[in-house]
């Protein structure tokens, strides 16, 4: 990623204002990705994507089928 969209991130994270929030890789993250199996969705990175989104009762935007076949709320 390059340096500038790299510290426009930072800034954005670090604004109050801001409309997004960094999500913690936290407890109840960990405890959901068990939820969504290995062979359902065989990349860690998309399990605690999908896990994140069912911690925090937010639908996320994802085509992928298999996250989309995991019990998190898609849109798209």
């Amino acid at each position: 990623m390059p340096r500038i969209y790299r510290d426009r991130l930072l800034d954005e994270l670090d604004d109050p204002a801001a409309p997004c929030t960094l999500a913690p890789l936290d407890r109840a993250v960990a405890d959901i990705i068990e939820s969504a199996s290995r062979s359902a969705v065989p990349d860690l990175p998309d399990r605690i994507v999908a896990a994140t989104a069912i911690a925090l009762g937010v639908p996320l935007v994802s085509r992928d089928a298999a996250i989309r076949a995991v019990r998190v709320e898609t849109i798209w």
